[in-house]
């Protein structure tokens, strides 16, 4: 399930707390320098364009998150990213998780394409894409992150 992340929630995942009414499976499940990078990305994103992150919840608990990386209106495009924490990868979360993402697009009128970039190593995220209907559409360097994998799906 996707919860909306605002503001309120990336704070209390900062301080290693779980917005209420769901706990967090892991209090170290991310590093607080990259929570407060995402929470500074939906606060650049939130104001053109809402949702801007979501909370991944299963079973009650936070297993991840996914973030709208960079919005393209006049094209209807947006890229997404994605974390699950490491106690919950190989479950199927992301692929669920991404599913849910594809279903609200389809849905909003404003989204007509959504893309993602896998590193070229990350096997598992590169088929949580695939299973959802992905297509790989080339590649590209990254400075921080190196080679990756881009990929697209059609919503309308």
């Amino acid at each position: 399930m996707l919860i909306e992340a605002d503001d309120s929630a990336f704070a209390q995942l900062i301080c290693g707390v779980a917005p209420a009414p769901w706990q967090l499976v892991d209090a170290d499940w991310e590093k607080p320098e990259v929570l407060r990078m995402l929470q500074g990305l939906a606060v650049t994103v939130r104001p053109h364009f809402a949702p801007a992150a979501w909370l991944i919840v299963e079973a009650n608990e936070i297993v991840g998150l996914c973030s709208v990386m960079k919005v393209s209106i006049a094209n209807a495009e947006i890229v997404i990213g994605y974390g699950i924490a490491p106690a919950r990868r190989g479950r199927g979360a992301a692929r669920r998780a991404i599913a849910d993402v594809l279903t609200w697009a389809r849905g909003d009128p404003r989204v007509a394409l959504v893309r993602a970039d896998t590193s070229i190593h990350n096997i598992a995220s590169q088929r949580v894409l695939e299973r959802n209907g992905f297509v790989r559409t080339g590649t590209r360097t990254d400075a921080e992150d190196g080679d990756m994998i881009c990929w697209e799906i059609a919503t309308k």
